[in-house]
């Protein structure tokens, strides 16, 4: 089942007098439950992508469909319930509010749903992540790879069928950057949701299942990772 295509998928955009093709006419395929990570220079486009998976960015032309309904052009105004009810996200920065603990933290997408029984429904995903814990700690009180299963415990917990990564390694050592992947893989073999992960770590990309690599806006290859590498 596919639960996310892209179909010629483009953006430009000038920086002064220079055309920028940040995406030139990527197309993709995403199956329900496959964990994909995204890899390419700086520059290549990979956070272009991701922003337009998750409808943050609008194409200048192309399509993306998330369940089969085309979400690139669609107003403003639908936005926000596509990611509330389909995507998740998760940040290099983690993005937590500093003044919130982790189980309101991760009640906040719940809250702006509209969601009923929030305290359970977050207590659920921090127990999935192991920070049962944790609970009524804030961010400051609590390490790096903590605060980030904190973002993933609220990635999780509108039971989103897509998850987007964006370099969410890159500010931690690299045993909790293990521990992190091996949270996500664990995530995504029990709760069956499909994971997408920018990286800039081939380490962090050798666990996934499928790299797509990026060059100057267009996918040159897309294969299981020690295939993929071969074609840098």
């Amino acid at each position: 089942m596919i639960v996310l295509e892209t179909k010629n998928l483009t953006r430009h955009y000038h920086q002064g007098d220079t055309l920028v093709r940040a995406l030139d006419g990527v197309s993709l395929q995403v199956k329900k439950g496959e964990f994909i990570s995204i890899m390419g220079r700086s520059g290549s486009g990979k956070s272009t992508l991701l922003n337009m998976l998750g409808t943050l960015d609008r194409p200048t032309q192309g399509e993306v469909l998330i369940d089969g309904t085309e979400v690139g052009h669609i107003p403003d105004r639908k936005l926000p319930s596509i990611r509330r009810h389909k995507i998740g996200f998760v940040f290099q920065q983690y993005n937590l509010i500093p003044t919130l603990t982790a189980l309101e933290n991760v009640e906040l997408p719940l809250k702006y749903a509209g969601t009923k029984n929030r305290s359970s429904l977050a207590k659920r995903a921090l127990q999935e992540v192991g920070l049962e814990h944790r609970l009524h700690h804030k961010p400051a009180e609590m390490s790096g790879g903590e605060q980030q299963r904190v973002a993933i415990a609220r990635a999780i917990v509108t039971k989103p069928a897509i998850i987007l990564a964006d370099e969410p390694t890159g500010e931690v050592d690299s045993h909790t950057a293990a521990q992190i992947v091996d949270l996500m893989k664990k995530l995504n073999r029990e709760l069956g949701v499909t994971f997408i992960i920018v990286t800039h770590d081939p380490g962090i990309a050798a666990h996934t299942q499928r790299t797509i690599l990026l060059s100057d806006g267009k996918i040159v290859a897309d294969a299981p990772p020690g295939q993929s590498s071969k074609g840098r």
